[in-house]
């Protein structure tokens, strides 16, 4: 989708309060990072970070039941795809009233926002034409990046380069302790969904990397996969990270323990130690946001708690 041009010249918005409609958490959240809350005026119905972002009026709705089990859930996105339709609805209308100078979206994952033809279509019917600003990052430093083509398009660029600086600074730090010299460094599954299986990629596995460990399956970089029951059982990994996209820690340890798990995986040291662990993937993992970072130093207070304390609440991270 080729984003349109701004009807208003940008410094004659920037006069005034801009009006940003998010059709992605992630954003959403840097947003208001770059103190630009007062000025999102719509979001998605998954925009929860931070709290106050679930005020503002949802643009987009599921068309899958989110209740139901992951498999039911995988079913319905496949049915979806293979009939061309999109999974999220739209509000046009409601977008339309909105009047936004900026829409933020994103090109990487169609099962996680908006479609680009729903937006185009939404798009030509708009009186007032917003710029559109599409993000598809890989990695973290694609992230990074994104949050200043995010202050670049609000004119927040300086609060951006702050912000960019002291992700990039905490990974760092978080890095030069877990991968010092001479430490191990266990071997990791990350599995993102559970039926059926897959395993995270795109920044996950740079992550597990930057928390001192080794995705046993990630691929840096590039989109999750699946994999069967007899690859996991053959991993040999030392920890596993159970984070379904959009499951709170409560929902991916009931799923989990409900899963079936095959004889062949109580082999891996990771359950022979009790080195299992769900985690809030909306918050630290799925979402290319801030906590991300928070999430490498999660990862890393669990592989070396010989080093970092192993201090979290139960709704971020809980053994199972």
């Amino acid at each position: 989708m080729t984003p349109a041009r701004f009807a208003t010249p940008f410094h004659a918005i920037l006069s005034r309060e801009m009006h940003i409609c998010s059709l992605l958490p992630s954003a959403t959240e840097i947003l208001y990072a770059l103190g630009l809350g007062d000025s999102v005026v719509g979001v998605t119905h998954e925009c929860d970070f931070p709290p106050e972002a679930k005020s503002k009026p949802a643009l987009i709705r599921p068309r899958v039941d989110p209740n139901a089990r992951a498999g039911e859930i995988d079913r319905q996105l496949r049915e979806f795809v293979a009939e061309g339709q999109s999974i999220y609805a739209l509000d046009t209308q409601l977008l339309e009233s909105l009047a936004p100078d900026l829409i933020i979206t994103q090109d990487l994952c169609h099962v996680c926002a908006a479609s680009p033809e729903d937006i185009s279509s939404a798009l030509s019917r708009m009186a007032h034409s917003p710029k559109v600003l599409t993000l598809s990052p890989h990695s973290l430093a694609d992230v990074w990046n994104d949050i200043l083509r995010i202050g670049d398009a609000t004119g927040t660029r300086k609060r951006a380069d702050e912000l960019a600086a002291a992700l990039t600074t905490q990974v760092a730090s978080w890095k030069a302790a877990a991968c010092a010299p001479g430490r191990a460094k266990p071997r990791v599954l990350c599995l993102e969904w559970l039926e059926p299986f897959y395993v995270a990629g795109h920044w996950v596995p740079e992550m597990v990397e930057s928390a001192g460990g080794v995705d046993v399956f990630g691929r840096a970089g590039e989109v999750s996969y699946r994999v069967t029951s007899q690859q996991i059982a053959d991993c040999e990994a030392d920890f596993v990270f159970v984070m379904p996209c959009g499951y709170d820690v409560a929902r991916t340890a009931k799923d989990f323990r409900a899963s079936g798990l095959s004889h062949e995986w109580r082999e891996l040291a990771a359950f022979r130690n009790r080195q299992v662990f769900a985690v809030d993937a909306n918050s630290y993992f799925s979402r290319s946001g801030p906590r991300l970072a928070d999430g490498v130093g999660l990862l890393a207070r669990v592989l070396h708690a010989d080093v970092f304390p192993n201090v979290f609440s139960a709704s971020d991270c809980l053994r199972i």
